[in-house]
C-alpha cells in the first residue's frame, strides 16, 4: 500500500552480483545510500523486507558499499527504534567497528549518536572498544584521532564518572601525547571536559586524582613537549572552569 511491488522487487535485486557485472558496477553502493530513504517511505513495521537486502550489503566485498552503510547507520536506527537497532543493527554495527579504517570512520564520525539510542546496559558494552580506535590501519591518519578525540567529548554525558575515569580517561592521555598537534589540542579539551564532568557530578576524588596524574605525567615530564601540553592543558582552562582555587594551589 505504500510504494508498488513492482519497485520494491526492482530495488531489492540491485544486490544480485549478477547486476553489478552486467548493468553497473556501483549499484550495490547506490542502492546501499538510499536505503535509509526506503527504510523511512517503508516504515519500522515493513524493516523485514529491508532486512535481508541490508546484512547483505553490509557484507559486500566492495568496501565502498560499507562504507557508505556505515556513515548512515545511525539515522537507521532513529528510523527502526531501539528494539530493532539492538536486534538487526547492533550486530551490524560490531562488524563495521572491525573493519578497514575507510568504513570504521563512518560509524566514528556518528558513534555518539548511535550509541545515545541504545539502551544503557548495551551502550556500557562499547566502553571496552573504545580504546581499538586509537589504533588505525595507517598511523598518519591523525584525522581519525582527531575525530576520536571529538566523539569523546560528547560521548561523556552517556557515562556515568566511574566509568568516564576507569575507561575514556586513559584514551584522552593517550591522545594528549599524539604526535600530531592538532590531535592534541582536540584532545586538551577532552580532558578538562572530563574534569568538568567529574566535578559537576561531585565526583571530586576523581578530578583531584586525575590532576595529579596529569601533573605527574606532563607537569613533570622529561620532556619539553610534555610540559608544554600540561601549560596548554591549564590554557584551555581546565583549572579555571571546574577546580577551585584551593585545589589548584
Amino acid at each position: 500500500d505504500i510504494i508498488p511491488q513492482p519497485l520494491l522487487d526492482q530495488y531489492l535485486s540491485m544486490t544480485d552480483p549478477a547486476r553489478a557485472q552486467t548493468v553497473d558496477t556501483e549499484i550495490a553502493k547506490h542502492c546501499a545510500y538510499s536505503l535509509p530513504g526506503v527504510a523511512l517511505t517503508l516504515g519500522r513495521q515493513n524493516w523485514h523486507c529491508l532486512k535481508d537486502t541490508y546484512e547483505t550489503l553490509a557484507s559486500d566485498v566492495q568496501w565502498k558499499v560499507r562504507r557508505t552503510l556505515a556513515f548512515s547507520i545511525h539515522e537507521l536506527a532513529v528510523i527502526l527504534g531501539d528494539q530493532l537497532t539492538a536486534a538487526d543493527l547492533v550486530p551490524i554495527f560490531n562488524g563495521f567497528l572491525k573493519d578497514l579504517d575507510e568504513v570504521r570512520i563512518g560509524v566514528l564520525k556518528h558513534l555518539y549518536d548511535f550509541l545515545k539510542l541504545l539502551h544503557a546496559d548495551k551502550r556500557r558494552e562499547y566502553l571496552y572498544q573504545l580504546q581499538e580506535f586509537v589504533v588505525t590501519d595507517n598511523s598518519r591518519n591523525w584525522r581519525f584521532r582527531y575525530e576520536l578525540a571529538e566523539q569523546l567529548i560528547l560521548i561523556l554525558e552517556l557515562y556515568n564518572p566511574n566509568d568516564v575515569y576507569d575507561y575514556l580517561r586513559h584514551i584522552a592521555l593517550t591522545l594528549c601525547s599524539d604526535k600530531v598537534s592538532e590531535v592534541r589540542w582536540i584532545s586538551f579539551k577532552l580532558v578538562v571536559a572530563i574534569l568538568q564532568k567529574f566535578y559537576t557530578n561531585n565526583a571530586n576524588a576523581l578530578g583531584l586524582n586525575f590532576i595529579n596524574e596529569l601533573v605527574v605525567r606532563f607537569r613533570h615530564c622529561s620532556k619539553w613537549v610534555g610540559r608544554q601540553a600540561f601549560a596548554f592543558i591549564c590554557q584551555v582552562g581546565m583549572f579555571s572552569l571546574c577546580v577551585s582555587m584551593c585545589t589548584f594551589n
